[in-house]
């Protein structure tokens, strides 16, 4: 992939979002929607006014292909559609009848982190905290743990765990799951489930997949496991209405009637992604990010500039003491970034042109001193 050839065959597919009139380095937070999304929301509502609830034959048939799709993109034995990523958590925890041990990290996205604090504060969990590094996971998981809970991809500081197997690893050889976070790294950082070896994993459409929020899901393994999160379609047959004093499974981790809109919402980011790869996209990125950095170096703005690019995931980094306070600032003069904590997040992606990340790189230094 070259700018000139994504100018010509995939900016097209993006007129609506690229007519805003900013820098949009935020593709790391909320991805930029291709133009058909808005087709497929439409004929998704389209079906319910002209088939009212014969509209459910496809509806089903959509998020079907939702689920082969993730699977397919991250060669995972079962995929169900989730709300969000912590509704995939939730489902995990509520597969244990009693109470169990945790280990998990610091470095986790709130909506993990806050549901694992709330289980502890209730005594339903124990949670073992560490340092976000494969070795300080490692050093806690023991005998005791039941299950291990971490990000493949950090989401402040963009860190890869590169040696998730080893974590799942010892996390097996101790008798627990792993449940790993991909947020940050699907759809644009290659992942294999079975390669890793992990129990479980979360993701979502909000980030790389250009899909929004809404359309998440959880991966597992085991079709064994049964959860309290559960519904309706999580029955075998779920339209027969059957009953039965023994409860008859299907799909155990799905819930209720589902939400369809989400579902469509997530297809054309999804095929935006089969069709130029991961790979590519990675590649694509990394060059991409140290075009940034060597533009941010040259207008005299401190960005971290990892030793090896490969080991961090799609974003760059620039430390500000006023971090919030600074990325609003950029933001008002047309650089729409983020901050976590004492770091500005920036993240170019397919749709950046080299001349945006000057101009970006011109304005954040005149912004910040």
């Amino acid at each position: 992939m070259t700018e000139d050839w994504l100018r010509e065959h995939i900016w097209p597919q993006f007129s609506r979002v690229m007519a805003r009139d900013e820098i949009y380095l935020a593709n790391h937070s909320l991805g930029r929607p291709p133009d058909e999304m808005f087709v497929d929301i439409a004929c998704a509502i389209e079906l319910w006014y002209s088939e009212m609830d014969g509209a459910w034959d496809d509806w089903l048939q959509e998020v079907e292909r939702f689920q082969m799709s993730i699977a397919s993109l991250i060669n995972a034995r079962h995929v169900v559609p989730k709300a969000s990523a912590g509704q995939g958590l939730r489902a995990v925890l509520h597969t244990y009848d009693e109470k169990i041990n945790v280990v998990t990290t610091t470095g986790e996205f709130d909506s993990l982190d806050f549901i694992l604090r709330v289980f502890e504060e209730r005594g339903r969990i124990s949670v073992k905290w560490c340092e976000p590094s494969e070795d300080a996971l490692m050093d806690a998981i023991d005998d005791s743990t039941d299950l291990v809970v971490f990000s493949l991809v950090m989401f402040n500081d963009s860190k890869i765990l590169l040696r998730a197997r080893d974590v799942v690893e010892r996390t097996h050889a101790v008798g627990a799951k792993a449940l790993v976070d991909v947020y940050h790294a699907v759809g644009v950082i290659r992942v294999d489930m079975v390669a890793m070896g992990a129990d479980f994993m979360v993701g979502g459409s909000y980030k790389y997949m250009r899909g929004g929020p809404g359309a998440s899901w959880l991966a597992y393994q085991d079709g064994s496991l049964r959860t309290l999160d559960t519904g309706w379609f999580a029955k075998r047959d779920p339209f027969e209405f059957s009953r039965s004093d023994e409860v008859q499974w299907g799909q155990p981790f799905l819930e209720s009637t589902p939400a369809v809109l989400p579902i469509y919402q997530a297809r054309a980011g999804i095929e935006v992604i089969k069709h130029l790869g991961v790979e590519n996209l990675r590649a694509y990125s990394l060059k991409q990010q140290a075009f940034l950095r060597s533009a941010f170096k040259h207008e005299g703005v401190s960005c971290f500039h990892p030793e090896n690019p490969e080991q961090y995931g799609a974003f760059s980094l620039v430390r500000s003491p006023n971090a919030a306070e600074d990325a609003n600032r950029l933001k008002k003069a047309g650089v729409n970034v983020d901050a976590r904590a004492d770091k500005i997040r920036f993240c170019p992606d397919i749709l950046n042109s080299e001349q945006e990340m000057v101009r970006a790189a011109k304005i954040t230094a005149q912004v910040l001193g």
